[in-house]
């Protein structure tokens, strides 16, 4: 065999076997005999070893001994280690970190076999106050920043509404077209008028107006009724009447009747939940006018108009037209317009018959700024924005 004609001839190197004589020795006293001593064991497995000047050597040459069949695979070339002699170190003590002393062996995520951590011992854990500054920390970076809002005008706090959303409650349009009302300098609070966005006001206190309107901003309602002939102008009738609350029952807030109207007598009256503003369309100081078409029969005198505006004599005092004008004329059938700005009972009904001229219907067309218009008998519609504001400003409200 040709590794027994190489390792044959026994101790050919002399500077070997003087290496294999020293680890010997080294051996007896209990110490390792040098790298090339510790890897060329004498057994024969490895079949390589260093000698003492550091220079590779053979185990069986030491001993000046052939191998024999049975104890062991001959000497692998040199530069070719078998694959468990290769070594893996990291740094440059020759240690990987799993066998390093205090080194933590790492495993592989799904795996339970241990690997090296690249030289790295195991992370100290952290204080319990170190970690909640962290946690802290990052809440401030990552949490959102606090919104200040600024103040719509010195002193005043927020407090109240919007004036746009106000407005666009009140139906005015839009907020975006309130707000181009706004920027019109057309809406005043209080008197005066606002020049600046996002004002608050209060709606129970601050007046609002556009135009020089004023603006239902609380919850009122205003409903006009065009009543038929044979509606009682109450809110309940004990007798079992057909009565102004049967046109509003399915609400929920409280209405009541601005005026009356005789039960034979037809047209506009209104019903609102604003006691104010009821109050004063009714009272002679503010001289609201309302306006009525009678039918009466001729002929007619030329100074009936006058005798009217005149004044005629009635049981509890003088009554007045503001106004008198014949509509429409067919035979001796005539359509006379009357308008009057008092509210007693019967008013127009008795001056007519107290100028001999009985009335045989009676409809009521308009009451202050709002006309009857094309509304049919029995319906109810509710009033606009702009409607309101005129009879806010009837009365001066």
């Amino acid at each position: 065999m040709r590794s027994s004609d190489r390792n044959s001839g026994g101790n050919r190197n002399p500077r070997g076997g003087g290496g294999g004589d020293r680890s010997r020795d080294a051996d007896r006293r209990g110490g390792t005999g040098g790298r090339g001593g510790a890897a060329g064991r004498g057994d024969g497995r490895s079949g390589e070893g260093r000698s003492g000047d550091g220079r590779p050597g053979s185990g069986d040459a030491r001993r000046g001994e052939a191998p024999r069949r049975g104890d062991g695979p001959a000497p692998r070339p040199k530069g070719k280690p078998r694959p468990e002699e290769r070594r893996y170190d990291v740094g440059s003590t020759g240690q990987s970190g799993a066998n390093k002393p205090g080194g933590m062996p790492r495993t592989k995520p799904g795996s339970t076999k241990p690997t090296g951590n690249r030289g790295r011992g195991p992370a100290p854990a952290r204080p319990r106050e170190l970690e909640a500054q962290i946690e802290e920390r990052n809440r401030e970076r990552h949490s959102k920043p606090k919104i200040r809002t600024p103040k719509t005008f010195p002193g005043a706090e927020q407090e109240g509404e919007r004036l746009q959303k106000v407005l666009a409650r009140a139906g005015m349009g839009s907020r975006r077209a309130c707000e181009e009302l706004i920027e019109q300098h057309r809406v005043e609070v209080n008197g005066r008028i606002v020049t600046e966005q996002g004002l608050r006001v209060d709606v129970d206190h601050d007046e609002v107006k556009v135009d020089g309107l004023t603006v239902a901003t609380q919850s009122y309602l205003f409903f006009a009724l065009n009543k038929p002939a044979g509606v009682v102008s109450t809110m309940e009738d004990p007798d079992g009447r057909q009565c102004l609350g049967d046109y509003v029952t399915n609400r929920e807030t409280r209405l009541f009747h601005v005026g009356r109207l005789d039960t034979e007598t037809e047209g506009l009256i209104l019903l609102t939940n604003h006691g104010e503003l009821a109050h004063r369309l009714t009272h002679p100081r503010y001289g609201v006018q309302k306006t009525y078409l009678a039918a009466i029969q001729g002929p007619l005198p030329r100074d009936l108009g006058k005798q009217l505006k005149s004044g005629i004599e009635l049981e509890d005092g003088w009554a007045r037209a503001d106004h008198f004008r014949v509509v429409q004329n067919t035979g001796k059938n005539y359509l006379v317009e009357v308008t009057l700005h008092e509210g007693r009972k019967h008013i127009v009904r008795r001056m007519l018959a107290e100028a001999g001229f009985p009335v045989d219907k009676l409809v009521r067309t308009s009451f202050g700024p709002i006309p009857l218009g094309d509304q049919k008998s029995g319906w109810l519609r509710r009033l606009t924005n702009t409607e309101v504001g005129m009879l806010m400003h009837e009365v001066e409200l």
